[in-house]
């Protein structure tokens, strides 16, 4: 199975948001939709879901068009959408008979999900008798309530506290070891590294990266240094000509030239026998790529 989308255009009148777009989804797992607000994530994703009309262009699951008819997709907006008057049980059970389940299927996988996601004393609240938190959980499992094989996840942890993040995240893991093909488009630049394989960036429209992220980060080579110590070490920085990109609380990070150049600092710190916590040679993260390739010039 895959996803291809090529060469897709979209515009609204004389803007174009999304200007000949091209990626293709070809193995299950987590491919990230990455960009700034305003960047055509959003317009993208409802193109894929038929929510939108494309201006030219293809949009294909294993070579057929996507519908409803050809793939089986689950969506969680960013812009929640539950009814707020309604049961959770009643609105969850009405959009699993919407995806052609019958009343024992549904009320199978609500059970499951109610459990997986710890809401279960919620079936009989209404939606705007619940937190934030527990109605994103409700949206997620409308979501996931068919059993879909492509799932699109828009800004999913947005708002969530830690420990709810966290269930969120698992949930993701349980969709990678079940072979779903998982599209997430979030400004949590820690989450999609930690999930996913491919990405496409967007800009304005268009595209400035894309690719395997484990191959586009090894082609930015090791090249930043993070070093974490209970003492200030400016006056050895500047013996070494190092510029600091960044000082938090805890320690220091830099771009360098070479291996030998941090393992140079390395050396004059242990020598003035300063407690090191942290010294760690490394490629960019994701954030600091995504920052290099969107930010301000």
């Amino acid at each position: 199975m895959a996803l291809e989308i090529s060469s897709v255009l979209k515009k609204f009148g004389e803007k174009t948001v999304v200007d000949n777009l091209s990626f293709e989804i070809e193995n299950p797992g987590v491919f990230g939709l990455l960009g700034t607000n305003g960047a055509g994530k959003t317009t993208t994703i409802r193109m894929i879901l038929g929510i939108l009309e494309k201006n030219s262009g293809t949009i294909e699951w294993n070579g057929k068009a996507v519908t409803r008819e050809t793939v089986k997709f689950g969506y969680l907006p960013e812009e929640r959408g539950l009814y707020p008057k309604a049961k959770v049980v009643d609105q969850l059970s009405y959009f699993g008979k919407l995806r052609g389940m019958d009343g024992k299927s549904v009320k199978k996988a609500i059970n499951y999900w109610f459990d997986r996601l710890k809401v279960s004393e919620y079936s009989n609240f209404t939606a705007e008798q619940l937190s934030k938190g527990n109605q994103q959980k409700i949206q997620l499992i409308t979501a996931l309530l068919h059993d879909p094989e492509l799932i699109i996840l828009d800004e999913p942890l947005s708002g969530l506290d830690p420990v709810n993040a966290d269930l969120f995240k698992s949930v993701i893991n349980e969709l990678v070891e079940k072979d779903k093909f998982i599209i997430m488009s979030s400004h949590q630049m820690q989450s999609i590294e930690e999930y996913c394989k491919g990405l496409v960036i967007l800009k304005d429209g268009q595209t400035i990266l894309k690719g395997n992220l484990k191959q586009i980060k090894a082609g930015y080579g090791r090249t930043n240094l993070t070093v974490n110590c209970q003492e200030g070490i400016e006056d050895l920085i500047k013996e070494q000509g190092m510029n600091i990109l960044s000082k938090t609380a805890t320690g220091y990070e830099f771009k360098i030239k070479s291996d030998q150049q941090a393992y140079s600092l390395l050396e004059k710190i242990i020598t003035s026998k300063i407690r090191l916590d942290k010294f760690e040679i490394r490629e960019p993260s994701l954030h600091e790529i995504f920052i290099e390739k969107v930010g301000e010039q």
